[in-house]
């Protein structure tokens, strides 16, 4: 990549997060409602896609299978670091959810197939201290979730979607899938993992956005 490029991918990305942030300011999109999900699968304020939109910081990280890696630590028991080819080898899972992007959009009935993060947690021995999860990203990329959301049944590091791995513009080879939240939960390009005591919002939760991200109570910002 060339300086030029690199100069344009920056400022590419500032005016992202600057217009994002901007929606923040304003509110843009709320409409004050809340839902409850055991009546309607639509949460306030979104539509229906069939499509899967694109959405990043301008950055897409071109990570091969055979080179990508996932370090988990913090507090753990047994700290680890996976190759592609140790992820296949954990109990695989299959999964369909639905997910809602905080731009307005919302897809139905996703199959995942990956990884449980409850499996992961079991696996390195979450100490009883932890309470919260931070995500990392190979785009530099950082988010949070409770302890307690990030290992919920639906939950998984996921490698394939609707039966073919998930490609790179949607953060393959492996990200992470947390349908109870807006997607922005769900960290593309998945780096690390780390089980924390103490809350570190992260890239989004620190620029105007909700700290929780529950798409049913609308908290699409702080």
């Amino acid at each position: 990549m060339s300086n030029d490029d690199i100069t344009h991918e920056a400022g590419f990305r500032d005016k992202l997060v600057a217009s994002k942030q901007a929606w923040a300011r304003a509110g843009r999109l709320l409409t004050g409602q809340e839902a409850d999900p055991a009546t309607t699968r639509l949460p306030p304020g979104q539509r229906l896609v069939e499509t899967w939109p694109v959405l990043d910081l301008g950055i897409q990280p071109d990570v091969p299978r055979e080179q990508w890696r996932l370090t988990v630590g913090g507090l753990v028991e047994r700290p680890v670091t996976w190759d592609f080819a140790a992820l296949l080898a954990q109990p695989q899972v299959e999964d369909v959810s639905d997910i809602h992007c905080v731009t307005s959009w919302s897809r139905f009935d996703n199959r995942w197939q990956g990884v449980a993060t409850r499996h992961l947690a079991a696996a390195v021995g979450v100490k009883p201290a932890a309470a919260h999860v931070i995500l990392h990203g190979y785009d530099g990329y950082v988010t949070n979730l409770r302890l307690a959301d990030f290992v919920e049944d639906d939950c998984l590091l996921a490698h394939s979607h609707d039966g073919t791995p998930i490609s790179r513009e949607h953060g393959g080879p492996v990200r992470a899938i947390i349908p109870r939240y807006y997607l922005w939960k769900s960290a593309k390009w998945l780096k690390a993992i780390e089980f924390v005591a103490a809350d570190h919002p992260g890239f989004w939760e620190t620029r105007g956005y909700h700290n929780v991200a529950d798409p049913w109570l609308e908290q699409r910002y702080s």
